[in-house]
C-alpha cells in the first residue's frame, strides 16, 4: 500500500516536471520575447526571444532593472503597468517603443499578465514582447499613402474648379455673340443653331467633370421636393430634341395618362435621363430611334430609355457605369465623349434611392437603360413640379443694368444683348470702377463678375451693399466659379443669385423679368 502510494507521487512529480520542461521550451523556443521580472522591475528570466529583439544575453539582463529597455520619456509607463498588475490586472496589446542593446529603437506590443505565489499574492510579472516594427511601418507608409491620395484629390478637384472657370470665361462672350446674331440676323439661323448646341455640348462636358468631383468628395447635395416625373421627362425631352434631330434620330416619348408622384432633386433627374438621351442620341447612326417611356408599378417608376445604335458588348455590360469606360473607342465612331456621363447617372439615380440597369444582347443590337426610383407613399393631387416648363425668355424691358466682368469680350457680347432687349445698361470691368458708376447710376440689378482686378466682386458687392441705396439693388454673381463654396461665399457677401458663365440666356431673362415691379 505504501509502495503504491509512492508510486503515484513519483508519477505526479514526474508529470509535473514533464509539464515544466514543456512549457520552458515553448518559452525558449518562442520568436516573442518572454520576460519575468519583479514588482520592484528587476529582471528575474529571459528567454532567446528576448535576446534577438532586444540584443542582450540572458547574462547582461537577468537582475537588471527593466527600465533597461525604456526610453527615458516612457518610464512613466512602467509605473502604470505596474499599479495595473498590483490589482490583478493584465495589461494586453500595448503598443509602446523600446530600446535594444545597440540604442536602435523596436515597436514592440506588450502583453503583462501578473504572476502570484503560492498563497495568491502578486509577486511579479509575466511579460511578451512582440516586435510590431514591420507591421508599423507599413501603417505609417499606408498613412502616407492616404494622405498623400487627399492631397492629390484635392489638388485634383481645385484644378477641376479652376478648369472649368477658364474654359466658361471663352464660352460665356460666345454664346452672348450667338444669341446677338439671333436677334439681328434673320439669315444665319441653321449656323446659329449648330453653334449653340456647339456651345451646350462643351457646357454639359464641363458641368459633368465638376459634377464627377463633387460627387466623390461627398459635396453634392439634392435639393428634394414633390415633382410629377412626367413633366420631369417633358422637359429633359424637349431639350435633347434638337441634338436628335441634328443626327437624323427620332425621338419618340410614352408616358402615362396620370401624374407620377415622387421626392427628388427635378434638375438632377433632368441631368440624368438627360444624359441617358445624349448618350443614346451620339451611339445610335442617323435613322436610328430612341424610345423614351415611363411606368410605374406599387413602389416604384421606371422609366426607360432603349436605343437602336451601336449596343454594348457583354464585357463591357457590367462595367458601363464606371467612370471613363468607353462603350466605343473605335477610331470610326464619329461621336464621343469623357466617360462619365453615365457614372453621373448611377450615382444621382442612387442618392435618390433608386437604380439603374443596362440591357444589350451585343454589340449592333441597340441598348437599354432602365432607371427605378421610389414612388411617394402618398399621391398627393395638389402636388406640381416647379421650375421645369420653360416659361419663354425675354421679359418687360426697360432695365437699369450694371453689368461688370475683366473679360471684355463677355462684357461687351452680353451688354450688346441686354441692350438689344431695351435695357439701360453701363459696362465696368473692375470692382473700384462698378463701385464708382454705381454711385452714379443707381442701377436695378448688377450682374457682378467675382474674379476681377483692384476689388474682387465680393468686396464690391459688400461696399454696395453698404451704400444707402445698396439695399434696393439686385446683385447677382455671374460667374466661373461654380462650386457649393462659391455659392456660399456669394450669399454672404450680399449677393442675392449666383449665375455661371455661360449664362442660360433664358433663364437670365426670365430672372429680369421677375423682378420687373408690378
Amino acid at each position: 500500500m505504501v509502495l503504491s502510494i509512492g508510486t503515484q507521487e513519483s508519477s505526479a512529480e514526474e508529470k509535473a516536471q514533464a509539464a515544466q520542461a514543456l512549457l520552458a521550451a515553448i518559452v525558449e523556443t518562442s520568436d516573442d520575447a518572454i520576460i519575468s521580472k519583479t514588482l520592484g522591475g528587476i529582471i528575474t528570466s529571459w528567454n532567446a526571444g528576448a535576446e534577438r529583439h532586444f540584443g542582450y544575453t540572458a547574462e547582461e539582463a537577468i537582475g537588471r532593472h527593466i527600465s533597461l529597455l525604456i526610453p527615458p520619456d516612457r518610464l512613466d509607463e512602467e509605473d502604470l503597468i505596474i499599479g495595473r498588475l498590483k490589482i490583478g490586472a493584465r495589461v494586453e496589446h500595448f503598443d509602446t517603443i523600446r530600446v535594444r542593446k545597440d540604442g536602435r529603437h523596436l515597436q514592440v506590443s506588450l502583453t503583462i499578465s501578473p504572476i502570484r505565489d503560492s498563497s495568491g499574492n502578486i509577486v511579479g510579472a509575466s511579460k511578451i514582447a512582440r516586435d510590431i516594427t514591420e507591421r508599423k511601418d507599413l501603417e505609417d507608409e499606408l498613412r502616407r499613402y492616404a494622405a498623400d491620395l487627399s492631397e492629390a484629390d484635392r489638388r485634383k478637384n481645385e484644378f477641376l474648379a479652376m478648369l472649368a472657370h477658364e474654359l466658361r470665361n471663352p464660352l460665356a462672350p460666345i454664346r452672348n455673340s450667338i444669341q446677338v446674331l439671333r436677334a439681328t440676323n434673320d439669315g444665319l439661323g441653321a449656323p446659329l443653331e449648330i453653334m449653340d448646341r456647339q456651345v451646350g455640348q462643351l457646357v454639359r462636358l464641363v458641368d459633368d467633370l465638376l459634377d464627377v468631383s463633387r460627387i466623390t468628395s461627398g459635396k453634392i447635395e439634392l435639393r428634394r421636393e414633390r415633382i410629377d416625373l412626367n413633366a420631369v421627362i417633358l422637359h429633359t425631352a424637349e431639350a435633347a430634341r434638337p441634338s436628335c434631330e441634328s443626327g437624323g434620330v427620332d425621338l419618340e416619348i410614352s408616358l402615362p395618362e396620370r401624374p407620377i408622384w415622387l421626392i427628388g432633386d427635378p434638375a438632377r433627374l433632368t441631368q440624368s435621363i438627360g444624359n441617358l438621351l445624349n448618350n443614346s442620341c451620339k451611339f445610335t447612326d442617323k435613322g436610328g430611334s430612341i424610345h423614351l417611356t415611363l411606368e410605374s408599378n406599387d413602389q416604384h417608376a421606371l422609366v426607360k430609355v432603349r436605343d437602336t445604335g451601336i449596343g454594348i458588348a457583354p464585357e463591357k455590360l457590367s462595367r458601363i457605369f464606371e467612370m471613363f469606360v468607353q462603350a466605343d473607342t473605335s477610331l470610326e465612331r464619329a461621336t464621343s465623349g469623357l466617360g462619365i456621363g453615365l457614372t453621373l447617372v448611377k450615382n444621382l439615380v442612387e442618392m435618390h434611392g433608386g437604380t439603374v440597369e443596362a440591357r444589350s444582347e451585343g454589340l449592333g443590337h441597340g441598348c437599354e437603360f432602365v432607371l427605378e426610383l421610389p414612388l411617394v407613399a402618398v399621391e398627393t393631387p395638389e402636388a406640381k413640379a416647379e421650375n421645369l416648363v420653360d416659361e419663354g425668355s425675354k421679359g418687360p424691358a426697360g432695365k437699369k443694368i450694371l453689368v461688370v466682368d475683366d473679360n471684355v469680350d463677355s462684357a461687351e457680347s452680353l451688354t450688346v444683348l441686354l441692350r438689344l432687349s431695351g435695357h439701360d445698361v453701363r459696362l465696368a470691368h473692375d470692382g473700384i470702377e462698378a463701385v464708382k458708376i454705381s454711385d452714379e447710376f443707381r442701377p436695378d440689378v448688377i450682374l457682378l463678375d467675382i474674379g476681377l482686378p483692384r476689388l474682387n466682386g465680393y468686396e464690391a458687392a459688400r461696399v454696395i451693399r453698404r451704400r444707402p441705396w445698396g439695399d434696393g439693388v439686385q446683385l447677382i454673381a455671374l460667374t466661373g466659379w461654380g462650386q457649393k463654396e462659391d455659392r456660399e461665399r456669394s450669399k454672404d457677401a450680399g449677393f442675392d443669385i449666383h449665375l455661371v458663365k455661360p449664362v442660360d440666356h433664358d433663364e437670365l431673362f426670365k430672372l429680369l423679368s421677375d423682378l420687373e415691379p408690378e
